[in-house]
């Protein structure tokens, strides 16, 4: 071990040594005394600086030693050897809080002596702060067909990054603080969920979380969205009443009718067990109309009849009317909410129904407004409701000043909300083609109805209204966005990005980034696109289906998206890669031509097959393998749809009892119900039933919901309920 400091010092920088001879003792140099050169012991030439770092990073100490080579190096910290250092230079391990203040120096030795360096002090910054998780993800308990969602909340530098796993497992595109599982089925029972939060300090990983996963009862099941869920499945997989067998003319049919005072072209919404101050637990219908109501009513009282009335909330403001239908025919003879609106247990003391409505003053001015109501009494919630307005910046239509401005006017809210955690998002098509008129995203805070963001896809030019035959935007489970503009400006120029230069974005099927400000994260636009929409056969005129994960032949999972319109073409997008647009060809993931008619509905996904209902065409059933769609139907109903189509609706019990339910349009409307796995096989109509038993009027956008038992089809002035019979 080295000598601390040595005590014996030679005479000027000479090494002396005794020495006997002849009997007489003398000194002499220690490279004897034939005039060889003497051994200069060290000295420092430059002490070590001190060093100041960031807590995480090494901190490098020098010294330079003049002398007689070679020389040896010891360093110290704090007065200890530091072993291993013996090196002119000596680089610290990472550092950390704790050695703020440490003082290094050196000893330099040769064979004629040693010296010590000055001191030199570390100073250590504090650094990022490596995450904590202050909240865990909690244990999630949901029925078979419901999605769950784990949240975790984390402090330290940001940006944190996220990455949830299940059993393990890195779920893909599950990066955001919270995570929403797709629809659940009873083998993800006792599943376990945790995330690993990190920074470039440091990551944590937060404990596990388990989902249990409960069977189907009768009574367990909420719609609190269109189509069931965000992805727009438009499947139910809680229903355990209505079977293959059990649903036939002698045993099901029209049990009545729940009456209001408009259309109804928004999907009803349904909560099982929903505690009601005063009156009880009971499950609940929700449907909204075109005159500016929304009900609640006793969803298994008398069989549907108006007797299980709960409440009504007119959503219109004070000496306002409906408004007219702006010369176009796609909604008439009045607009007031046209959009399906969404719930939210959580929110407010009983939970809130969220409904965007359209009216005019006596003066002939136009309002949109977003409503939050209480669930059980259809008062309104936080202070709203919230007039919808907005401007961005843009030389469009309707612009002013370098922004263009949205007009209450010339839009109505006809595609369903959509709600991402605490944020509601609403998009807007035109009255028909009638410009001016723009492309239109905006996004409310769910508990101040307060207006977060504001996107135009279609900012310097005109059109690209979203309408999708009133389906709803889709959502991921990182919550990015998705959905098809209709007919408008593109401009085929584009940045180095691929995106259009002009940032126009008419006729492209979109991902959107949820988070404010939102922003277009990717596209597809087919090569044509232009002549498209100025034929106005844009794809615009149908709705999105996200498609659960799919692995391919490759083994690798893949994240798609299927949307059509008016063009007759299936489109089958890579969401983690949508294509954009190229002049010369289609970058799309895969197209199937000549299968469909045009389409002014939405796909829906059951059992790894998607069902379409074209217009002119029958219902066909597409299964999937490899992860893309048979390039034919395996199956098609003998029934012809005629305008608009049908947009079928999907009910069974995890995997089993599926049936496919479709309305017809026509002098009636006409309710049917087919075996899922062979739409060859009708199970049941509403013209079956002798002496019109199941006839109801119809109405042009009809999306059938099914819940506990029960079909729910919205009418011109009522929601018809079909069940099993008494």
């Amino acid at each position: 071990m080295i000598v601390r400091r040595p005590t014996f010092v030679p005479l000027a920088g000479v090494v002396l040594a005794a020495f006997a001879l002849g009997g007489c003792t003398g000194l002499v140099s220690s490279n004897g005394s034939n005039g060889g050169t003497k051994t200069v012991a060290p000295t420092i030439a430059a002490q070590p600086a001190s060093q100041t770092v960031t807590a995480g990073q090494t901190a490098t100490f020098s010294v330079l030693a003049s002398g007689t080579a070679p020389f040896n190096y010891q360093w110290f910290k704090n007065n200890a050897n530091i072993s291993g250092a013996a090196g002119a230079t000596y680089t610290t391990p990472a550092t950390i809080a704790g050695d703020n203040g440490a003082q290094f120096d050196v000893v330099v030795s040769n064979s004629a002596g040693s010296v010590t360096s000055a001191m030199a002090t570390l100073t250590v910054n504090a650094g990022p702060v490596a995450p904590t998780i202050t909240a865990q993800p909690a244990n999630q308990t949901v029925t078979v067909g419901q999605t769950a969602t784990f949240s975790v909340t984390a402090a330290g530098a940001t940006p944190l990054s996220y990455q949830w796993q299940k059993n393990g497992v890195n779920i893909s595109s599950a990066t955001a603080s919270s995570y929403t599982t797709p629809a659940t089925v009873s083998g993800d029972s006792g599943a376990k969920f945790d995330v690993i939060v990190s920074n470039t300090s440091g990551r944590q990983t937060s404990a596990m979380a388990t989902l249990t996963v409960n069977a189907v009862t009768g009574s367990t099941i909420d719609v609190v969205t269109y189509h069931y869920d965000n992805l727009r499945t438009g499947q139910n997989l809680n229903e355990t009443i209505l079977t293959p067998a059990s649903v036939n003319s002698a045993k099901f049919g029209m049990l009545g009718a729940f009456t209001v005072d408009g259309r109804v072209d928004a999907q009803p919404l349904y909560l099982s067990a929903l505690a009601i101050p005063s009156v009880g637990t009971k499950n609940v219908l929700y449907a909204a109309t075109e005159h500016g109501s929304v009900y609640a009513f006793d969803a298994d009282s008398a069989n549907g009849s108006t007797s299980a009335f709960l409440w009504k909330a007119t959503v219109l403001g004070s000496g306002e009317t409906s408004s007219d239908d702006r010369g176009c025919s796609q909604v008439t003879p009045e607009i007031g909410v046209t959009a399906t609106p969404v719930i939210d247990r959580t929110r407010g003391p009983h939970g809130a129904i969220y409904v965007v409505a359209m009216s005019k003053d006596a003066s002939g001015n136009y309002f949109h407004r977003l409503h939050a109501l209480d669930l059980t009494t259809g008062a309104e919630l936080f202070g709203g409701p919230m007039l919808v307005q907005a401007s961005y910046p843009g030389t469009g239509d309707s612009s002013s000043g370098g922004n263009v401005i949205f007009e209450a006017k010339q839009y109505k809210e006809r595609p369903g909300l959509l709600q991402i955690g605490g944020t509601i998002y609403t998009t807007w098509s035109s009255h028909c083609d009638a410009r001016p008129y723009t492309s239109w995203v905006m996004s409310y805070d769910a508990n101040t109805l307060a207006q977060t963001s504001v996107l135009n896809l279609v900012p310097n030019g005109s059109e690209g209204g979203i309408w999708m035959a009133g389906a709803a935007p889709a959502a991921d489970a990182s919550g990015n966005i998705f959905f098809m503009v209709g007919n408008g400006d593109f401009d085929t120029t584009l940045n180095t990005s691929g995106f259009p230069a002009n940032a126009n974005c008419g006729q492209c099927y979109v991902k959107l980034s949820p988070n404010p400000p939102m922003k277009l994260l990717d596209y597809f636009t087919p090569s044509n696109t232009v002549s498209e929409s100025n034929a106005d056969t844009d794809f615009g005129s149908g709705g999105p289906l996200l498609l659960p994960d799919l692995v391919d032949a490759n083994g690798t999972t893949r994240h798609l998206g299927v949307g059509s319109g008016k063009d007759a073409i299936i489109y089958l997008v890579d969401r983690d890669n949508m294509g954009k647009f190229n002049s010369s060809t289609d970058n799309i993931y895969q197209q199937i031509n000549g299968q469909i008619g045009g389409v002014w509905s939405k796909p829906s996904y059951f059992n790894n097959t998607v069902y379409y209902g074209a217009v002119g065409d029958q219902l066909k059933a597409f299964p999937i393998a490899g992860a893309k769609l048979s390039g034919t139907p395996a199956t098609q109903s003998s029934t012809s749809y005629a305008y608009p189509g049908t947009t079928p609706s999907i009910s069974a019990n995890g995997t089993s009892n599926g049936i496919v339910w479709a309305v017809e349009n026509g002098s009636t409307g006409v309710l049917h119900a087919y075996n899922a796995a062979n739409l060859t096989s009708e199970l049941y109509n509403s013209n079956q039933a002798a002496n019109s038993r199941d006839q109801f009027s119809d109405n042009k956008y009809v999306t059938p919901m099914v819940a506990n038992g029960k079909v729910y089809v919205g009418t011109p002035n009522s929601v018809v309920v079909f069940g099993l019979l008494p």
